[in-house]
């Protein structure tokens, strides 16, 4: 049975790329994060707050910005602590995470949550909630390594 060499070429680039692509995501790597977000809303939030995210053994400092639309209303101060993954370098956590969601505290509460940045850096976090809070509303983040 003969092949074309057209044939040929494209079966090789699709190879190439897709070895290429497993290369890549193989030698991605991950850290732990941690940070606190103070955040108030009535309607339309804002939060901000700063931590630390360490990588292959050194501590970056990193600061935290969002908004958040929706049903909101409250004040609270989030402890968030968890992994990122899928990162090459510290730089790679910088970027904007969006996130919909829904919960509420009085005193005390919990959060889980999931969220992807544009460079494919993963955040999974768990968070400890102070403060007055109820809310169902679409959020974004962005974090940056100082």
């Amino acid at each position: 049975m003969k092949i074309s060499s057209g044939f040929r070429s494209l079966a090789v680039a699709a190879i190439a790329a897709a070895g290429a692509s497993f290369a890549s995501a193989a030698h991605a790597d991950s850290g732990t994060i941690r940070f606190a977000v103070y955040k108030a809303a009535f309607f339309v939030g804002g939060s901000g707050g700063d931590g630390t995210l360490t990588f292959h053994g050194r501590r970056y400092p990193i600061s935290i910005g969002g908004i958040s639309g929706g049903l909101a209303f409250g004040a609270s101060k989030t402890y968030f602590k968890g992994t990122v993954r899928h990162i090459r370098r510290a730089q790679d956590v910088t970027g904007v995470y969006g996130a919909a969601g829904g919960g509420g505290a009085l005193g005390k509460g919990a959060q889980v949550i999931v969220m992807t940045n544009d460079k494919g850096a993963q955040l999974e976090l768990t968070g400890k909630q102070v403060g007055l809070q109820i809310n169902a509303d679409i959020s974004g983040m962005s974090i940056t390594v100082k």
